[in-house]
């Protein structure tokens, strides 16, 4: 038996999964398989130089589930800026993401998922399509089921409320004077990770305005009772800490009428000078769509008119998060990825043995450079000393650059000779020593800010979807980890607190959890390289943990995978699932790094991705292994199945990038640590 991919909740994994893509074939002997390593390197390289940009970024599609589309549409109907041809192009894309069930899931294979299938359904009516239509029909059946509108999470029922199909009354209030909130005081907007601050300060306003369009259609299908349809919520326990802020938002709802207009008004302002003072040079903001959506329907709403330049660059700014199809459909990306995939890519090229002054390279890293932040964001609030320096992710978003992108893009420039040597070591130094800067308290990194901790925000009845913080996570502080040490910074005191922290977040079965991918097969793909890269001899416990826990979840076929079930039910599914490319080949990157290049289990892995690469040098991928917010939001990277695999070949066949700065300098009681 073999785990499911038609989104029944209830598949039960075996020890090893079968592959998407069938078993590997034989290919005998260890010179063989290097042989045949060294080829399908070689082709990936080929396949990865071809889909450079001039301009020499590199950018894969990112792709995440259909509330995107039809929050879009959403907008667009909201604002009165609908148009036929993005209208049709979005429900072919929406319709062909629609599983046999009448659901829509979250991810590939996954299970029907209530709030998403509610804003599809919703997105499909305003595309015409008829209720008793048979894909339609099944999908409204299904909804009830789940409980209805009623089920749905907050965000859904508030877009749902801007046309009255849910009550204003019914859904957790957000007072804007939040944004007065010093940042000593809990709730303050900075104790909310950057992607939940932008979004919140903006539906502050929207949640004080509480607007209405006339809805162009009932919703009465969706409901279990459309008597009855907001049906009051049980109190949990009074001694709990949902309880308590359960009644606090009562409180608040209390409070509303007799808030003073004055204060109200000024708080709105207050929030409309954050949002515009964040808007970026192309026009969104963070470089992520929920926030610009939100940000244009607050500043709409306080009176900036479509033709106001902060609304048209936000508007054309959307446009720019479609990608096209070949069949016409149009699926818009959540974000974009330039930094990040340019350079995995150039990692990866090198790393596969292409020299370090290629010209593509240089292009790279040229471009790398400009894209360096050289100015002051959020982050500044908890390390208003901190010089700037560092990476974002996206092609804009100099408020919010990120300790992962910065790290990463320090590891590909290190490997390019670059004519400007200068040039490259002053951005290479400032993004250390804001890496550095950005440590939490605990010897370890978050992704974009520091101590970012605390436990109020997820109790909020507003935050029932994803992660609302950024705590330090385990794959972004091995990547800081590895990057120190590549600058040769092992032995500093910061570093020995991030590998003290790493080894104490380890598993009891010897992975490491993954916060931005999935998952423990990324964690520990991530931990391993960083911590050997740092000194710890592949002999040492923790590595060795970590290897036969690899070795456990090895797939019959070769290949490893992990389905995003892990991040609900670790204990059944960790390190289960059909073998993908870039899961493979994160097992790969740290089995490799862990000394067990002449192992079995690596042999059979290289062959697993030799074996199912296609004739151009790529990969196929259909499964989701990035990951947003664990389990609630998740992503396909589409250059993952590219630079990953690309990345474990070349270190197979080349050997681990900087080993000669590594040889003979294990860290003082490395052994036992």
């Amino acid at each position: 038996m073999t785990a499911t991919t038609d989104g029944s909740t209830g598949a039960s994994v075996p020890p090893r999964a079968a592959s998407a893509h069938g078993a590997a074939s034989t290919i005998p002997g260890a010179a063989g398989v290097h042989v045949a390593a060294a080829r399908a390197a070689q082709r990936a390289t080929d396949f990865l130089l071809s889909l450079q940009d001039a301009e020499g970024w590199w950018k894969g599609d990112l792709e995440t589930n259909v509330t995107m589309d039809a929050e879009d549409l959403l907008l667009r109907q909201f604002l009165g800026i609908g148009d036929e041809e993005t209208t049709r192009a979005a429900a072919l894309f929406i319709r062909g993401e629609q599983r046999e069930d009448g659901t829509w899931a979250t991810f590939y294979g996954g299970p029907g998922e209530l709030s998403t299938t509610i804003e599809a359904y919703v997105a499909l009516r305003l595309a015409g399509d008829a209720i008793d239509a048979p894909h339609m029909a099944k999908a409204s059946a299904w909804i009830r089921e789940q409980g209805g509108i009623a089920a749905a999470r907050v965000f859904t029922r508030i877009w749902l409320a801007l046309f009255g199909w849910w009550k204003w009354e019914d859904l957790p209030e957000l007072p804007p004077e939040l944004v007065y909130f010093p940042k000593w005081m809990p709730l303050n907007i900075y104790d909310f990770g950057c992607w939940a601050r932008q979004t919140i300060v903006a539906l502050t306003i929207v949640s004080a305005k509480r607007p209405v369009r006339p809805a162009p259609f009932p919703l009465d299908e969706l409901h279990t009772d459309p008597a009855q349809p907001n049906p009051p919520k049980p109190f949990a326990p009074v001694a709990s800490w949902d309880g308590v802020f359960q009644r606090l938002d009562k409180a608040m709802h209390r409070l509303r009428p007799v808030m003073p207009r004055r204060l109200r008004r000024a708080a709105m302002n207050t929030a409309a000078r954050w949002i515009i003072e964040r808007q970026e040079n192309d026009g969104c903001w963070g470089g992520i769509q929920p926030p610009a959506v939100y940000s244009l329907i607050a500043l709409h709403l306080l009176g900036y008119d479509l033709e106001h330049p902060v609304m048209r660059e936000g508007l054309a700014s959307l446009d720019r998060f479609a990608v096209r199809r070949e069949d016409g459909a149009r699926m818009v990306e959540a974000c974009q990825s330039p930094v990040w995939d340019t350079c995995l890519a150039v990692i990866a090229l090198a790393d596969a043995g292409v020299r370090p002054d290629h010209p593509q390279l240089v292009k790279a890293a040229d471009w790398m450079l400009g894209e360096e932040i050289v100015r002051r964001g959020d982050w500044a609030v908890r390390r208003p000393q901190l010089p700037p320096g560092g990476w974002a992710f996206e092609f804009h978003n100099d408020n919010y650059p990120d300790i992962d992108d910065t790290a990463e893009v320090v590891l590909a420039l290190r490997r390019v000779q670059h004519p400007d040597a200068e040039r490259m070591e002053g951005a290479i130094g400032r993004g250390v020593r804001w890496n550095l800067g950005m440590q939490s308290r605990n010897g370890a990194w978050g992704a974009f800010d520091v101590d970012n901790t605390s436990p109020f925000p997820n109790r909020l009845p507003f935050c029932d979807f994803g992660e609302v913080i950024d705590p330090p996570s385990a794959d972004v502080t091995a990547h800081v980890v590895e990057m120190l040490a590549v600058e040769g910074l092992s032995h500093d005191p910061r570093t020995r607190r991030g590998i003290e922290w790493l080894l104490a977040e380890q598993e009891p079965d010897g992975s490491w959890f993954g916060r931005w991918g999935v998952n423990y097969v990324y964690g520990t793909g991530s931990v391993v390289p960083a911590l050997t890269a740092a000194g710890l001899p592949g002999s040492h416990p923790a590595i060795r943990r970590a290897v036969n826990w690899l070795e456990s979840v090895q797939n019959d076929d070769g290949g490893w995978g992990e389905d995003l079930r892990s991040y609900k039910d670790a204990k059944e599914w960790s390190g289960r699932g059909a073998s993908t490319a870039s899961q493979t080949a994160w097992a790969l990157l740290a089995l490799l790094a862990a000394g067990e290049k002449d192992s079995k289990a690596v042999e059979r892995g290289v062959e697993w991705l030799a074996a199912t690469q296609r004739q151009d040098g790529s990969w196929d991928e259909p499964y989701f292994t990035g990951t947003g917010f664990p389990w609630d939001f998740s992503i396909n990277y589409h250059l993952y199945r590219q630079v990953f695999p690309l990345t474990a070949l070349g270190r197979y066949v080349h050997g681990e990038p900087f080993s000669d700065q590594h040889a003979g300098q294990p860290l003082a009681g490395a052994e036992g640590s």
